[in-house]
Protein backbone atom coordinates (compact mmCIF):
# COMPACT_ATOMS: atom_id res chain seq x y z
CA UNK A 1 0.00 0.00 0.00
CA UNK A 2 1.25 3.46 -0.88
CA UNK A 3 1.09 6.32 1.64
CA UNK A 4 1.45 10.02 0.93
CA UNK A 5 2.39 12.95 3.12
CA UNK A 6 -0.49 15.30 2.26
CA UNK A 7 1.26 18.39 3.63
CA UNK A 8 4.35 17.97 1.46
CA UNK A 9 2.49 16.24 -1.41
CA UNK A 10 5.39 13.77 -1.54
CA UNK A 11 4.83 10.04 -1.16
CA UNK A 12 6.39 8.56 1.96
CA UNK A 13 6.29 4.97 0.77
CA UNK A 14 5.55 3.02 -2.41
CA UNK A 15 5.52 -0.74 -2.22
CA UNK A 16 8.59 -1.90 -0.33
CA UNK A 17 10.38 1.43 -0.78
CA UNK A 18 10.62 4.27 1.71
CA UNK A 19 10.87 7.65 -0.04
CA UNK A 20 13.82 9.74 1.19
CA UNK A 21 13.94 12.80 -1.08
CA UNK A 22 13.03 14.11 -4.52
CA UNK A 23 15.72 13.88 -7.19
CA UNK A 24 14.11 15.25 -10.34
CA UNK A 25 10.79 15.90 -12.04
CA UNK A 26 9.85 15.20 -15.64
CA UNK A 27 6.91 15.21 -18.00
CA UNK A 28 5.67 11.73 -17.10
CA UNK A 29 6.56 11.54 -13.44
CA UNK A 30 8.88 12.36 -10.56
CA UNK A 31 12.05 10.55 -9.51
CA UNK A 32 12.77 10.03 -5.81
CA UNK A 33 15.64 8.65 -3.81
CA UNK A 34 14.35 5.72 -1.77
CA UNK A 35 15.41 2.77 0.40
CA UNK A 36 14.29 -0.81 0.06
CA UNK A 37 12.69 -1.54 3.45
CA UNK A 38 13.59 -5.23 3.20
CA UNK A 39 17.20 -5.06 1.99
CA UNK A 40 18.23 -1.50 2.86
CA UNK A 41 19.43 -0.88 -0.70
CA UNK A 42 19.33 2.75 -1.88
CA UNK A 43 17.44 3.04 -5.17
CA UNK A 44 15.74 5.58 -7.44
CA UNK A 45 11.97 5.33 -7.81
CA UNK A 46 10.14 6.96 -10.69
CA UNK A 47 6.45 7.47 -9.85
CA UNK A 48 4.02 8.20 -12.62
CA UNK A 49 1.87 11.31 -12.22
CA UNK A 50 -1.78 10.50 -11.37
CA UNK A 51 -3.06 12.17 -14.52
CA UNK A 52 -0.55 10.22 -16.60
CA UNK A 53 -1.46 6.95 -14.89
CA UNK A 54 -5.09 7.42 -15.99
CA UNK A 55 -4.04 7.68 -19.63
CA UNK A 56 -3.87 4.14 -21.06
CA UNK A 57 -1.52 5.17 -23.87
CA UNK A 58 0.96 6.84 -21.52
CA UNK A 59 0.68 3.97 -19.08
CA UNK A 60 1.49 1.57 -21.89
CA UNK A 61 4.50 3.69 -22.79
CA UNK A 62 5.64 3.59 -19.17
CA UNK A 63 5.41 -0.20 -19.21
CA UNK A 64 7.37 -0.20 -22.45
CA UNK A 65 10.08 1.83 -20.76
CA UNK A 66 10.32 -0.77 -18.04
CA UNK A 67 10.55 -3.72 -20.42
CA UNK A 68 13.12 -2.01 -22.62
CA UNK A 69 15.29 -0.87 -19.73
CA UNK A 70 15.09 -4.26 -18.01
CA UNK A 71 16.26 -6.01 -21.17
CA UNK A 72 19.17 -3.60 -21.61
CA UNK A 73 22.00 -4.57 -19.28
CA UNK A 74 25.05 -2.36 -19.69
CA UNK A 75 27.37 -0.50 -17.37
CA UNK A 76 26.60 2.79 -19.13
CA UNK A 77 22.81 2.39 -18.94
CA UNK A 78 20.87 2.82 -15.69
CA UNK A 79 19.60 -0.61 -14.59
CA UNK A 80 15.93 -1.34 -13.91
CA UNK A 81 15.34 -3.30 -10.68
CA UNK A 82 11.59 -3.44 -10.17
CA UNK A 83 8.26 -2.33 -11.61
CA UNK A 84 4.68 -2.06 -10.43
CA UNK A 85 1.96 -1.14 -12.94
CA UNK A 86 -1.08 -1.44 -10.69
CA UNK A 87 -2.69 1.00 -8.30
CA UNK A 88 -3.14 4.77 -8.48
CA UNK A 89 0.61 5.45 -8.75
CA UNK A 90 2.52 3.00 -10.96
CA UNK A 91 6.25 3.17 -10.35
CA UNK A 92 9.60 2.05 -11.71
CA UNK A 93 12.60 1.20 -9.51
CA UNK A 94 16.09 1.83 -10.88
CA UNK A 95 19.63 1.75 -9.59
CA UNK A 96 20.53 4.91 -7.70
CA UNK A 97 23.28 6.92 -9.38
CA UNK A 98 25.22 8.88 -6.79
CA UNK A 99 26.10 11.96 -8.81
CA UNK A 100 24.38 14.47 -11.07
CA UNK A 101 23.18 14.89 -14.63
CA UNK A 102 25.38 16.29 -17.37
CA UNK A 103 22.81 19.05 -17.84
CA UNK A 104 23.07 20.16 -14.23
CA UNK A 105 26.85 20.10 -14.41
CA UNK A 106 26.88 22.31 -17.51
CA UNK A 107 24.36 24.68 -15.92
CA UNK A 108 26.56 25.03 -12.83
CA UNK A 109 30.10 24.99 -14.28
CA UNK A 110 29.66 26.00 -17.91
CA UNK A 111 31.39 24.25 -20.85
CA UNK A 112 33.02 20.89 -20.20
CA UNK A 113 36.65 20.36 -21.21
CA UNK A 114 36.74 18.87 -24.70
CA UNK A 115 38.59 15.67 -23.77
CA UNK A 116 36.32 15.10 -20.79
CA UNK A 117 33.21 15.70 -22.88
CA UNK A 118 34.40 13.20 -25.50
CA UNK A 119 35.11 10.64 -22.78
CA UNK A 120 31.60 10.98 -21.35
CA UNK A 121 29.85 10.94 -24.74
CA UNK A 122 31.91 7.91 -25.78
CA UNK A 123 30.63 6.04 -22.73
CA UNK A 124 27.07 7.00 -23.57
CA UNK A 125 27.69 5.78 -27.12
CA UNK A 126 28.78 2.45 -25.66
CA UNK A 127 25.46 1.96 -23.89
CA UNK A 128 23.39 3.41 -26.73
CA UNK A 129 25.13 1.14 -29.22
CA UNK A 130 24.01 -1.83 -27.13
CA UNK A 131 20.44 -0.48 -27.26
CA UNK A 132 20.65 -0.13 -31.04
CA UNK A 133 21.93 -3.71 -31.29
CA UNK A 134 18.74 -4.75 -29.52
CA UNK A 135 16.71 -2.74 -32.04
CA UNK A 136 15.86 -0.04 -29.49
CA UNK A 137 15.84 3.67 -30.37
CA UNK A 138 16.07 6.02 -27.38
CA UNK A 139 14.60 9.17 -29.04
CA UNK A 140 15.32 11.46 -26.09
CA UNK A 141 19.11 11.64 -25.65
CA UNK A 142 20.00 14.95 -23.99
CA UNK A 143 22.25 16.26 -21.17
CA UNK A 144 19.55 15.84 -18.53
CA UNK A 145 19.27 12.13 -19.40
CA UNK A 146 22.98 11.46 -18.90
CA UNK A 147 23.91 10.81 -15.28
CA UNK A 148 27.51 11.04 -14.08
CA UNK A 149 28.64 9.15 -10.99
CA UNK A 150 31.12 10.54 -8.49
CA UNK A 151 33.72 8.31 -10.14
CA UNK A 152 33.07 9.99 -13.50
CA UNK A 153 31.11 7.16 -15.13
CA UNK A 154 28.37 8.24 -17.53
CA UNK A 155 25.05 6.38 -17.59
CA UNK A 156 22.16 6.88 -19.99
CA UNK A 157 18.74 6.99 -18.36
CA UNK A 158 15.07 7.75 -19.02
CA UNK A 159 13.97 5.31 -21.69
CA UNK A 160 10.40 6.65 -21.50
CA UNK A 161 10.40 7.48 -25.20
CA UNK A 162 12.28 4.38 -26.32
CA UNK A 163 10.93 2.65 -29.43
CA UNK A 164 11.38 -0.92 -30.58
CA UNK A 165 12.41 -0.71 -34.22
CA UNK A 166 10.80 -4.07 -35.01
CA UNK A 167 7.73 -4.05 -32.76
CA UNK A 168 6.19 -0.58 -32.75
CA UNK A 169 3.38 -0.62 -30.20
CA UNK A 170 1.40 2.11 -31.96
CA UNK A 171 2.04 4.44 -29.04
CA UNK A 172 3.29 7.16 -31.36
CA UNK A 173 0.83 8.55 -33.87
CA UNK A 174 2.20 9.31 -37.31
CA UNK A 175 3.05 12.97 -37.65
CA UNK A 176 3.53 13.58 -33.93
CA UNK A 177 6.99 14.40 -32.66
CA UNK A 178 8.32 13.23 -29.31
CA UNK A 179 11.43 14.36 -27.49
CA UNK A 180 13.04 17.62 -26.48
CA UNK A 181 13.03 20.14 -29.39
CA UNK A 182 16.59 21.47 -29.10
CA UNK A 183 18.09 17.99 -29.13
CA UNK A 184 15.66 16.25 -31.49
CA UNK A 185 16.49 15.40 -35.09
CA UNK A 186 14.45 17.55 -37.52
CA UNK A 187 12.74 14.52 -39.07
CA UNK A 188 11.60 13.47 -35.59
CA UNK A 189 9.51 16.66 -35.41
CA UNK A 190 7.39 15.45 -38.31
CA UNK A 191 7.14 11.78 -37.47
CA UNK A 192 8.66 10.31 -34.33
CA UNK A 193 7.26 6.91 -35.23
CA UNK A 194 9.88 6.54 -37.95
CA UNK A 195 12.78 7.61 -35.74
CA UNK A 196 15.88 5.50 -36.34
CA UNK A 197 19.49 5.26 -35.19
CA UNK A 198 20.45 8.50 -36.93
CA UNK A 199 17.92 10.38 -34.80
CA UNK A 200 19.84 9.28 -31.72
CA UNK A 201 23.10 10.24 -33.46
CA UNK A 202 21.72 13.74 -34.02
CA UNK A 203 20.81 14.00 -30.34
CA UNK A 204 24.29 12.85 -29.36
CA UNK A 205 25.78 15.60 -31.51
CA UNK A 206 23.45 18.22 -30.02
CA UNK A 207 24.28 16.99 -26.51
CA UNK A 208 28.01 17.25 -27.17
CA UNK A 209 27.42 20.70 -28.70
CA UNK A 210 25.96 21.92 -25.42
CA UNK A 211 28.64 20.15 -23.39
CA UNK A 212 31.59 21.87 -25.10
CA UNK A 213 29.94 25.26 -25.69
CA UNK A 214 27.72 25.61 -22.63
CA UNK A 215 24.95 26.83 -24.95
CA UNK A 216 21.67 25.15 -25.93
CA UNK A 217 21.64 24.41 -29.67
CA UNK A 218 19.47 26.83 -31.68
CA UNK A 219 18.75 29.00 -28.64
CA UNK A 220 15.61 29.41 -26.61
CA UNK A 221 12.98 29.49 -29.35
CA UNK A 222 9.62 27.84 -29.94
CA UNK A 223 9.33 24.37 -31.52
CA UNK A 224 8.43 25.71 -34.99
CA UNK A 225 11.32 28.19 -35.09
CA UNK A 226 13.60 25.48 -33.74
CA UNK A 227 12.58 23.09 -36.51
CA UNK A 228 13.05 25.71 -39.23
CA UNK A 229 16.54 26.46 -37.94
CA UNK A 230 17.34 22.77 -37.85
CA UNK A 231 16.41 22.03 -41.46
CA UNK A 232 18.49 25.05 -42.54
CA UNK A 233 21.40 24.19 -40.26
CA UNK A 234 21.10 27.69 -38.81
CA UNK A 235 23.24 27.49 -35.70
CA UNK A 236 26.68 28.88 -34.87
CA UNK A 237 29.41 26.31 -35.28
CA UNK A 238 30.85 25.05 -31.98
CA UNK A 239 34.13 26.87 -32.68
CA UNK A 240 32.26 30.14 -33.17
CA UNK A 241 30.85 29.79 -29.67
CA UNK A 242 34.01 28.36 -28.09
CA UNK A 243 37.23 28.94 -30.11
CA UNK A 244 39.07 26.44 -27.90
CA UNK A 245 37.23 23.54 -29.54
CA UNK A 246 39.38 21.58 -31.99
CA UNK A 247 38.55 21.55 -35.69
CA UNK A 248 37.94 17.81 -35.68
CA UNK A 249 35.40 17.91 -32.84
CA UNK A 250 33.74 20.94 -34.44
CA UNK A 251 33.38 18.97 -37.70
CA UNK A 252 32.20 15.79 -35.96
CA UNK A 253 29.45 17.68 -34.11
CA UNK A 254 28.30 19.48 -37.26
CA UNK A 255 28.24 16.23 -39.21
CA UNK A 256 26.20 14.47 -36.51
CA UNK A 257 23.78 17.44 -36.53
CA UNK A 258 23.38 17.51 -40.30
CA UNK A 259 19.80 18.24 -41.27
CA UNK A 260 19.90 15.45 -43.82
CA UNK A 261 20.06 12.14 -41.89
CA UNK A 262 22.04 10.55 -44.73
CA UNK A 263 24.89 12.95 -43.94
CA UNK A 264 25.25 11.76 -40.35
CA UNK A 265 27.31 8.86 -39.01
CA UNK A 266 25.48 5.58 -39.43
CA UNK A 267 26.33 4.27 -35.96
CA UNK A 268 27.59 5.27 -32.54
CA UNK A 269 30.91 3.63 -33.43
CA UNK A 270 31.31 5.85 -36.49
CA UNK A 271 30.45 8.94 -34.42
CA UNK A 272 33.16 8.15 -31.85
CA UNK A 273 35.64 7.52 -34.68
CA UNK A 274 34.75 10.94 -36.08
CA UNK A 275 35.55 12.48 -32.69
CA UNK A 276 38.83 10.66 -32.15
CA UNK A 277 40.07 10.43 -35.75
CA UNK A 278 41.07 6.79 -35.31
CA UNK A 279 39.65 3.31 -35.59
CA UNK A 280 38.42 1.90 -32.30
CA UNK A 281 40.04 -1.02 -30.55
CA UNK A 282 36.59 -2.53 -30.02
CA UNK A 283 33.45 -2.35 -32.12
CA UNK A 284 31.33 -0.83 -29.34
CA UNK A 285 29.90 -4.14 -28.22
CA UNK A 286 29.09 -5.15 -24.66
CA UNK A 287 31.81 -3.60 -22.52
CA UNK A 288 35.04 -1.73 -23.06
CA UNK A 289 36.12 1.85 -23.50
CA UNK A 290 34.92 2.93 -26.98
CA UNK A 291 37.20 5.96 -26.96
CA UNK A 292 40.35 3.82 -26.99
CA UNK A 293 41.74 3.89 -30.53
CA UNK A 294 43.80 1.14 -32.12
CA UNK A 295 47.46 1.59 -31.09
CA UNK A 296 49.42 3.40 -33.82
CA UNK A 297 51.36 1.19 -36.21
CA UNK A 298 55.13 1.03 -36.21
CA UNK A 299 55.28 3.32 -39.25
CA UNK A 300 52.67 5.88 -40.20
CA UNK A 301 52.57 4.94 -43.87
CA UNK A 302 49.68 4.96 -46.32
CA UNK A 303 49.40 3.96 -49.97
CA UNK A 304 47.02 5.84 -52.26
CA UNK A 305 45.82 5.04 -55.75
CA UNK A 306 44.25 7.90 -57.67
CA UNK A 307 43.76 9.23 -61.20
CA UNK A 308 44.83 12.65 -62.46
CA UNK A 309 43.16 15.01 -64.95
CA UNK A 310 44.62 13.15 -67.90
CA UNK A 311 43.17 9.85 -66.73
CA UNK A 312 46.56 8.49 -65.70
CA UNK A 313 46.64 6.30 -62.59
CA UNK A 314 49.18 7.08 -59.87
CA UNK A 315 50.24 5.25 -56.73
CA UNK A 316 51.77 7.36 -53.99
CA UNK A 317 52.67 6.80 -50.38
CA UNK A 318 53.00 9.11 -47.44
CA UNK A 319 52.22 9.83 -43.82
CA UNK A 320 48.78 10.72 -42.49
CA UNK A 321 49.77 14.38 -42.13
CA UNK A 322 51.21 14.53 -45.63
CA UNK A 323 48.13 13.00 -47.20
CA UNK A 324 45.85 15.30 -45.21
CA UNK A 325 47.78 18.32 -46.50
CA UNK A 326 47.51 17.02 -50.06
CA UNK A 327 43.77 16.53 -49.67
CA UNK A 328 43.31 20.03 -48.27
CA UNK A 329 45.19 21.47 -51.24
CA UNK A 330 43.25 19.39 -53.75
CA UNK A 331 46.43 17.92 -55.25
CA UNK A 332 44.99 14.42 -55.54
CA UNK A 333 41.99 15.38 -57.63
CA UNK A 334 38.47 14.02 -57.12
CA UNK A 335 38.54 12.35 -53.71
CA UNK A 336 35.80 9.92 -54.76
CA UNK A 337 38.38 8.35 -57.08
CA UNK A 338 40.99 7.93 -54.35
CA UNK A 339 41.51 4.61 -52.60
CA UNK A 340 43.80 4.05 -49.63
CA UNK A 341 45.41 1.12 -47.85
CA UNK A 342 47.96 0.49 -45.14
CA UNK A 343 49.94 -1.87 -47.39
CA UNK A 344 50.85 -1.77 -51.06
CA UNK A 345 48.94 -5.01 -51.58
CA UNK A 346 45.68 -3.51 -50.25
CA UNK A 347 42.81 -3.96 -49.90
CA UNK A 348 42.24 -0.38 -51.10
CA UNK A 349 39.15 1.40 -49.78
CA UNK A 350 37.49 4.79 -50.19
CA UNK A 351 38.82 7.59 -47.99
CA UNK A 352 35.48 7.91 -46.21
CA UNK A 353 36.09 4.54 -44.56
CA UNK A 354 39.15 5.85 -42.69
CA UNK A 355 38.60 8.14 -39.66
CA UNK A 356 42.04 9.66 -40.31
CA UNK A 357 40.74 11.33 -43.52
CA UNK A 358 36.95 11.27 -43.19
CA UNK A 359 36.70 14.86 -41.97
CA UNK A 360 38.31 16.08 -45.21
CA UNK A 361 35.95 14.29 -47.60
CA UNK A 362 32.59 14.44 -45.80
CA UNK A 363 30.93 17.75 -45.01
CA UNK A 364 27.69 18.48 -43.13
CA UNK A 365 24.81 19.38 -45.42
CA UNK A 366 21.24 20.60 -44.91
CA UNK A 367 18.18 18.48 -45.44
CA UNK A 368 16.87 18.06 -48.96
CA UNK A 369 13.38 19.52 -49.53
CA UNK A 370 10.72 16.80 -49.51
CA UNK A 371 8.29 16.42 -52.40
CA UNK A 372 5.15 18.44 -51.86
CA UNK A 373 6.56 20.20 -48.81
CA UNK A 374 6.67 23.93 -48.45
CA UNK A 375 10.15 24.75 -49.80
CA UNK A 376 12.54 26.54 -47.49
CA UNK A 377 15.73 28.40 -48.21
CA UNK A 378 18.47 25.80 -47.76
CA UNK A 379 22.11 26.94 -47.57
CA UNK A 380 24.87 25.00 -49.25
CA UNK A 381 27.27 22.70 -47.45
CA UNK A 382 30.03 24.22 -45.37
CA UNK A 383 33.22 24.45 -47.47
CA UNK A 384 36.34 22.58 -46.44
CA UNK A 385 39.36 24.80 -45.66
CA UNK A 386 42.38 24.63 -47.95
CA UNK A 387 46.10 24.29 -47.27
CA UNK A 388 49.11 23.32 -49.38
CA UNK A 389 51.59 20.51 -50.14
CA UNK A 390 53.59 19.09 -53.04
CA UNK A 391 53.27 15.42 -54.00
CA UNK A 392 55.18 12.96 -56.07
CA UNK A 393 52.63 12.88 -58.85
CA UNK A 394 52.31 16.55 -59.69
CA UNK A 395 50.79 19.77 -58.44
CA UNK A 396 47.45 20.20 -60.15
CA UNK A 397 45.51 22.76 -58.11
CA UNK A 398 42.02 21.54 -57.46
CA UNK A 399 39.17 22.02 -55.00
CA UNK A 400 38.48 18.82 -53.05
CA UNK A 401 34.94 17.52 -53.42
CA UNK A 402 32.26 17.87 -50.79
CA UNK A 403 31.13 14.30 -50.26
CA UNK A 404 27.61 13.61 -49.14
CA UNK A 405 26.70 10.34 -47.46
CA UNK A 406 29.11 7.97 -49.29
CA UNK A 407 28.46 4.48 -50.54
CA UNK A 408 29.99 2.21 -47.89
CA UNK A 409 30.91 -0.40 -50.52
CA UNK A 410 34.58 -1.30 -50.32
CA UNK A 411 36.66 -1.38 -53.50
CA UNK A 412 39.80 -3.47 -53.82
CA UNK A 413 42.46 -2.62 -56.39
CA UNK A 414 45.10 -5.30 -56.86
CA UNK A 415 46.26 -4.59 -60.43
CA UNK A 416 46.46 -0.79 -60.31
CA UNK A 417 43.36 -0.29 -62.48
CA UNK A 418 40.60 1.98 -61.30
CA UNK A 419 36.87 1.74 -61.48
CA UNK A 420 35.16 4.67 -63.16
CA UNK A 421 31.94 4.19 -61.19
CA UNK A 422 31.25 7.26 -59.09
CA UNK A 423 29.81 6.95 -55.60
CA UNK A 424 26.29 8.29 -55.07
CA UNK A 425 26.25 11.80 -53.69
CA UNK A 426 29.87 12.51 -54.59
CA UNK A 427 30.63 15.70 -56.47
CA UNK A 428 33.81 15.74 -58.60
CA UNK A 429 36.44 18.35 -57.94
CA UNK A 430 36.24 21.46 -60.09
CA UNK A 431 39.26 21.31 -62.39
CA UNK A 432 40.94 24.50 -63.54
CA UNK A 433 40.77 25.01 -67.36
CA UNK A 434 44.05 24.07 -69.05
CA UNK A 435 45.78 26.21 -71.70
CA UNK A 436 47.24 24.06 -74.50
CA UNK A 437 50.00 26.54 -75.30
CA UNK A 438 53.68 25.62 -75.48
CA UNK A 439 56.37 27.82 -73.99
CA UNK A 440 57.74 30.39 -76.50
CA UNK A 441 54.75 30.13 -78.80
CA UNK A 442 53.07 33.44 -79.63
CA UNK A 443 49.43 33.62 -78.79
CA UNK A 444 47.03 33.60 -81.76
CA UNK A 445 46.20 37.10 -83.05
CA UNK A 446 42.82 38.45 -82.06
CA UNK A 447 40.14 38.15 -84.74
CA UNK A 448 39.46 41.34 -86.70
CA UNK A 449 36.14 42.93 -86.30
CA UNK A 450 34.07 42.82 -89.47
CA UNK A 451 31.15 41.16 -91.16
CA UNK A 452 30.22 37.85 -89.62
CA UNK A 453 30.79 34.85 -91.97
CA UNK A 454 27.16 33.88 -91.54
CA UNK A 455 25.93 37.31 -92.59
CA UNK A 456 28.33 37.32 -95.57
CA UNK A 457 27.02 33.93 -96.69
CA UNK A 458 23.45 35.17 -96.60
CA UNK A 459 24.37 38.19 -98.72
CA UNK A 460 26.14 36.03 -101.34
CA UNK A 461 23.19 33.62 -101.50
CA UNK A 462 20.84 36.55 -102.03
CA UNK A 463 22.92 37.91 -104.89
CA UNK A 464 23.06 34.53 -106.63
CA UNK A 465 19.31 34.05 -106.23
CA UNK A 466 18.63 37.53 -107.67
CA UNK A 467 20.85 36.76 -110.67
CA UNK A 468 19.05 33.49 -111.37
CA UNK A 469 15.66 35.16 -111.14
CA UNK A 470 16.83 37.91 -113.50
CA UNK A 471 18.03 35.42 -116.13
CA UNK A 472 14.76 33.51 -115.84
CA UNK A 473 12.77 36.73 -116.33
CA UNK A 474 14.75 37.67 -119.47
CA UNK A 475 14.28 34.18 -120.88
CA UNK A 476 10.53 34.37 -120.33
CA UNK A 477 10.28 37.76 -122.01
CA UNK A 478 12.28 36.48 -124.99
CA UNK A 479 9.97 33.47 -125.49
CA UNK A 480 6.90 35.73 -125.26
CA UNK A 481 8.27 37.99 -128.04
CA UNK A 482 8.92 35.03 -130.28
Amino acid sequence: MNSVDSKMAIPTKVGDYDILSKIAEGGMGTVYKARNSRTGEIVAVKILLPATAKNPVLLKRFEQECRAAAALEHEHVVRVLDYCGVGASPYLVMEFVDGESLGRRIERDGPVDENEAIRLIAQVCEGLHKAHKQRLIHRDVKPDNILITREGIAKLTDLGLVKNAEDELNLTKTGRGLGTPNFMAPEQFRNAKNADIRCDIYSLGATLYMAVTGEVPFGKVGPLDCWMRKIRNELPTPREVNPNISERVDWAIRRAMSADPEQRPASCKEFVEDLTGALLKKSLSNHGDPATPIPPQTTDLWYLVYRDDEGETHTVKGSSDGIRRALRDGLLGDSSNIRAARTKQGPFQGLHTFPEFRDLVIAPAPMKPTTGANPAVIPTAVPIPQAGINTKSGSNSRTPPQIARPDPEQVELSDGRRSTTRQPGVRPAQSQPKLHLQLGQSPPPPSKEGTSPVVLGVIVAGVVLAAVLGVYALFTMFQFKL
